[in-house]
Parts: structure tokens; sequence; C-alpha cells
């Protein structure tokens, strides 16, 4: 955790190495943000920031990071305060953990430990950790096919399982040919070996895992922060509604709950990994009720929007004790809800009613991308879908749903406005 004192009485500018979903909250605090954002991502447009640059995040870690860090160092010294950073993605996470300590000398931050941060995003790393901390994870195993002999080798995890990139990138569309999930599930052995040929194409390793039966509607999540001396200083839980697809898919809709045995089993990973700063801890539910944690993500992410609105606005605590002001009251509101619109396809797959669907997105409290006092964000987005459309009808192409991680975020960077189908979507 970084903490640098501020001099005098102008509250530091929030820089936002992320997307709208990471803003929103910020602004429902009234933090003014300046954002280092996706060259196409709608935060560019909204009301409550500025854009400082925009940076290809899609590039590999450490791919002009010196560039990266000396104009973030030199935008800084301009400023009256040390601005506070805020990370979304594992591309910003990673680059602010590796260079913290250049950072730390212009900027105010909170982030886990270095050895947290390369652990719980390395899928690798993190199975290993899990064995040490003795964390529910499910039966897993590190898969390089093309060095490993045979698929034989994955039998004894037991079917079905979920096959997962460590990171999501163009390569793994030779695995997944629908180019929309960020996971594959295999049932049985025949599949696997199915697939065997094309998985050896892909360079590096694959994480199987044994797959926890049930819906992703069973997928939980513990949100927190946790202050600089240790001491939880906020929380939540949440629930996904829905994916799209509905099996292995993004998150479209989400709820924000009240389960007590989430939290609690939240609280005691934290004290297992001696985290600090912010994190999301994921679950899923067995159908005998016990919870497998999937994954742990110490990065800020679009439930922080939904949370906000909660009454439990994890970015502006953070923000309040970096630049020295007292902490907002916390006051958690079970049931809020997100949308995103996308979720149309993942309600009308689920044989949800548009009519029905209209109304439950109406009636959600947050909603990815639109906002009633900042639509640019939604209006600049739907404008550009429209056009690539067209495009891609006018040269005969298909206008199909592609999806895909650089996850976030949501986060997931641009959105296609309600009713339009597609084309190509990067969330985390």
């Amino acid at each position: 955790m970084s903490h640098r004192p501020h001099g005098s009485s102008t509250s530091p500018v929030a820089v936002v190495l992320g997307g709208i979903e990471l803003v929103r909250p910020l602004a429902l605090a009234g933090i003014r943000c300046e954002v280092v954002t996706k060259p196409k991502d709608a935060a560019r447009f909204s009301r409550h920031a500025t854009t400082i640059f925009t940076w290809d995040w899609s590039e590999p870690v450490g791919h002009h990071d010196d560039e990266l860090v000396a104009r973030l160092i030199r935008y800084a010294e301009l400023q009256p305060e040390p601005p506070i950073l805020f990370y979304e993605w594992d591309e910003s996470l990673l680059f602010l953990s590796r260079h913290r300590e250049e950072l730390a000398r212009a900027f105010r931050f909170v982030i886990a430990d270095p050895f947290l941060v390369e652990a719980l995003v390395d899928k690798s790393l993190f199975g290993t950790l899990a064995q040490e901390r003795s964390l529910p994870v499910p039966a897993t195993s590190i898969l390089t096919p093309s060095s490993d002999a045979s698929a034989t080798d994955l039998s004894h995890l037991g079917f079905p399982l979920i096959l997962k990139p460590f990171r999501r990138d163009r390569r793994w569309d030779v695995i997944e040919e629908t180019h929309k999930m960020k996971a594959v599930r295999v049932d049985r052995l025949e599949e696997l070996q199915k697939i065997w040929p094309r998985l050896a194409a892909v360079a590096g390793s694959i994480l199987a895992q044994r797959y926890v039966e049930g819906p992703e509607s069973r997928v939980e999540s513990y949100h927190v922060y946790v202050d600089e001396h240790g001491k939880i200083a906020a929380e939540f839980t949440g629930r996904k509604v829905r994916t799209l697809p509905a099996q292995c898919g993004y998150s479209t809709a989400l709820t924000i709950t009240d389960a007590p045995d989430v939290a609690e089993h939240g609280r005691e990973f934290v004290r297992a990994l001696d985290l600090k700063g912010v994190a999301k801890f994921d679950f899923k539910r067995g159908p005998d009720g016990e919870l497998y944690l999937l994954e742990v993500n110490p990065r800020f992410s679009l439930w922080h929007h939904p949370g906000a609105r909660a009454g439990v606005n994890i970015p502006a605590l953070v923000y309040s004790d970096l630049a020295g002001h007292p902490r907002p009251e916390v006051h958690a509101r079970n049931g809020v809800r997100w949308c995103h619109p996308d979720d149309f396809w993942a309600a009308r797959e689920a044989g949800v009613s548009p009519v029905r669907w209209a109304r439950w997105a109406l009636a959600s409290e947050t909603k990815a991308i639109w906002s009633w006092d900042d639509p640019m964000p939604f209006l600049s987005t739907a404008a550009r879908r429209v056009v690539s459309t067209a495009f891609a009808a006018g040269r005969g192409g298909p206008t199909e749903r592609h999806y895909g991680q650089g996850g976030a975020s949501a986060s997931r960077s641009s959105a296609p406005a309600a009713g339009l189908r597609p084309a190509v979507r990067r969330r985390r």
C-alpha cells in the first residue's frame, strides 16, 4: 500500500486506469476523474472524466511500460496534489504492481503485495497458493498440451472439466470456436481427446479444473477493501443473474446480496492470504450448498458500480483514506441490480420474453454504459456500433455476436446499444 500525504487543501484528482464502470462510482461520490483508457472505451465520452491519453491495454504487460510510467509521472508532476490511482483490469493491475516503486513517488494508491498480485493473476501460481493456504478450490491441474503426451493424464480430475486459458487472447479462438466463452467445458474423455490437437496449437499452458455443477447464477462473490492497518473497511456480497452465453459466459446481469456464508468465507480468506487493498473473491455454490473458490482478483471491478448504489462505495472509501478525508458512511442495501445491454440476448437465451426483460432492465438501479445524467458514453458507443454493423453489412460480412476478454471488466470496455447484435467486445 502506498500513501503519500498531501500538503494542501486541494482535493487530488482520481486517475483511472480503466473504464466507465469504475468512473461511475467515483462520480457518484462527486470525485473528479481523469482516465487512461482504451482508444474506444466509453469513458472517453463521460462528462465525469477527462481523458489524459489513451493506451492500448491489449498489449502484453511489459510492452512499452517505461513509456507509460514516464507519461504518468510527467502528468502527476503537473498536479497540485499527488493523484490517486485506480486500476480496473489485470493489465493495469500488473503494470501498477510491477512499477509501484516508481509510481509511488508521484501517485497514491492501495494495492496488494507484489508476490500476492502475481500469484492471484497467474492461474498456475494461484493453484499452488491455494494448496498452501488450504483454500477450497476445485481439483485443478496445469495442462501443457504441446508437451504433455496424452489427454488421459487429466482423467484423475474427473469429468466434467473446465479448460481455461491463463489469459484470453486470439490463440484461444483455436479452441473455443464460437469466440463467446471464457472457458470450455468437456464432459467426457472423448471430447477432450477430440480437441487435443487444437489445445496443442495454443502456446503456453492451460488450466484444467473440475467443473462445479450448476448454472452461472450460482456464482457468488465477496468484495472487500482492507485498509493499510489490515482492517476490513468495507465489504459486500453479490451474485450473477445471467451471463452470455449461459455457460462459461460473460456477466450481463448482477445483483447485490446479503449472503452471510459468502462474507464469512471471504473474511477467512482475506486473513489466510494476509491481503490488503481491494479484492473480489469468486465462489460457486455446489449442488450441496458448499462454496468453492474459483478465483481472486485484487483490483477494482465493475461490481463497484452497483456496490456504490447499494451504499458501499469502495472506490470512494479508498479515495477518502488516501486523500486524508473522513470516510463516507456505509449503509449496505440488498437487491441492487446491474444490467448490461447484452443482457437482452442472455435473457432471450434463458427464455425470458422481451417485455419481461425490459421491465427488469429498466428497474435495474445501475446499467452498464448508460446513465441518465451522463448519456454520451452510451450514445457514442451505440453510434459506433451502428456504423460498424452497417459497414459489415455493406461488405457482405456476418454481423455475429463475438465476445472476448482482455476481466472487468466488465470490465468491459465498449458495449453495444440495447437491441443491436454486438460485434467485438472486450470485457473483464
